[in-house]
């Protein structure tokens, strides 16, 4: 860049290479979110190949989900650090290996290991810098850009269900894991495709900080002599490092809080449904590839779905409140769970499928867009890091309760109405705190403007607080003291 231009951080271009980007997304997040469920194809015959329960066999995908959300902040660092780009290069590499591995798997243990917490970990490195970078190469179009990246997921879901079964049919489990991990490395591709934005400007920023650093280290030594850094200074360095990476602030962010407990509640019935929606139609009487297609239906309304979605949350009666669209979708996706006990025949399962497909795209399309649109671009990184950290506990805990129910009642149905019941209540809470956010900024809007349209109560208050100056009192004999103190204190600053 130009000397003039070296310093000035690039604006989002909201299209050109940044369409590149959206598609590299589309295919790193479409693993991340995808994978996880498609594996569910396998599970009858893995849980049969080891002589393991329901609740034992479920720990495979809640291990992988919860690891690749519990290590958002990982994922945050690394990208604060070193950039979208390597980060989700090196997260290709892991979840190759971590499939490549579990094909050689002689225990459930082991593939806990390969399966939920390597590949898991390899899905983290894929999902955060995808939706960060996103959210750096567009702005006004950004929910439309959201919208397609996260169209991935119901694409590959839709690809890998018929594929994974067709894959198992010819190979079994084994080599199907082989065929996957191979499959998995084109993330390292999708990763190279996320060229960051203004490079010139990091090693100015760096360059100006260190001559400032080495001009106050020279200044203290002109000044006085230097002492050491007292314990209580070391520990404050210490948290601003960390807090330079993971913006602990956020917990004093009223709208970040209602978000966080939100999603929370809302993990805890979410991906479950999807994680036993395919053995639920196998243990109904449905073959194989019927279940399967379950699972396609589902992903193709999803496709379509999610960039709607995001064109309805980005049209300017909708923008303004997406935060009651976000908590009507997730009512309505527990709404769909609450009535699946219904659907005893394969075609109200179709139509189950439908209307699971067309609320979970809903959810998934405004997941990150809301909490952009209340922490702002600059606080993204930081958010989601800590927002998914949290949120591993229910998403960890989540499926393999489902599992416990059905193992517990042998039935299906107690494990969708609990799913069902809990996404209600965390929509409806979401709804409720949400209109009560909106009228707090509101309110404390109104205050503002009325504070600076009416200089006279700035005036009076500013008076009633009588400041002390020193050009308006005189020195008097009984304020010598006063004044040797203050002297005192003058050269004591400028000894040290």
């Amino acid at each position: 860049p130009a000397p003039a231009e070296a310093g000035r951080v690039p604006g989002p271009p909201d299209g050109g290479w940044g369409w590149v980007v959206v598609f590299g997304a589309f295919v790193s997040i479409g693993f991340a979110y995808a994978f996880p469920k498609g594996l569910a194809i396998f599970f009858k015959e893995i849980q049969d190949f080891f002589g393991t329960s329901y609740s034992e066999i479920a720990w495979v995908s809640s291990i992988m989900l919860a690891t690749t959300y519990g290590a958002g902040p990982i994922s945050s660092i690394l990208v604060n650090r070193y950039g979208s780009r390597p980060v989700v290069m090196f997260g290709g590499l892991l979840c190759g290996v971590g499939m490549i591995s579990a094909a050689f798997c002689t225990s459930i243990l082991q593939l806990y290991i390969c399966v939920g917490f390597i590949t898991g970990f390899g899905l983290a490195l894929n999902l955060q810098p995808s939706v960060i970078i996103i959210g750096k190469y567009f702005l006004k179009r950004r929910p439309i850009a959201n919208g397609l990246a996260m169209a991935g997921s119901p694409v590959m879901l839709c690809t890998l269900a018929p594929l994974n079964q067709f894959l198992f049919d010819n190979f079994g489990w084994r080599g199907s894991f082989l065929i996957l991990g191979a499959i998995l490395l084109n993330c390292c591709v999708a990763g190279a495709l996320f060229r960051p934005i203004g490079p010139g400007t990091a090693p100015v920023k760096t360059q100006v900080t260190e001559e400032g650093k080495d001009a106050l280290k020279g200044k203290i030594t002109e000044d006085g002599p230097m002492e050491n850094k007292t314990e209580e200074e070391g520990e404050k360095d210490c948290f601003e490092k960390v807090n330079q990476y993971l913006d602990f602030s956020l917990f004093k962010h009223r709208g970040f809080l209602i978000y966080l407990i939100g999603n929370v509640l809302m993990f805890l019935g979410f991906f479950a449904p999807i994680v036993f929606l395919a053995p639920y139609a196998k243990h109904t009487g449905i073959d194989e590839y019927s279940a399967a297609f379950l699972l396609s239906i589902l992903a193709i309304v999803d496709m379509v779905a999610r960039p709607t979605t995001g064109i309805v949350a980005n049209s300017r009666w909708v923008r303004p409140r997406i935060q009651y669209f976000f908590s009507f979708a997730i009512a309505f996706n527990g709404a769909c769970h609450l009535l699946c006990p219904l659907a005893s025949s394969y075609t109200g399962l179709i139509v189950y499928s439908s209307f699971f497909g067309l609320a979970f795209g809903m959810v998934c399309a405004m997941l990150f867009e809301t909490l952009m649109d209340l922490v702002g671009a600059a606080r993204f990184t930081s958010a989601v890091g800590l927002v998914t950290i949290a949120e591993c506990c229910t998403i960890l805990l989540g499926p393999p309760i489902g599992g416990i129910l059905i193992d517990t009642f042998g039935d299906y149905k107690y494990m969708f109405i609990k799913c069902g019941a809990v996404m209600v209540l965390a929509g409806t809470f979401l709804f409720i705190m949400n209109y009560y956010n909106y009228r707090m900024l509101a309110k404390e809007e109104k205050e503002r403007k009325a504070k600076e349209e009416d200089p006279k109560s700035v005036r009076t208050e500013n008076e009633g607080k009588k400041p002390w100056n020193k050009d308006s009192i005189q020195d008097g004999p009984e304020l010598e003291p006063l004044k040797e103190k203050r002297e005192g204190l003058k050269k004591e600053m400028n000894g040290t």
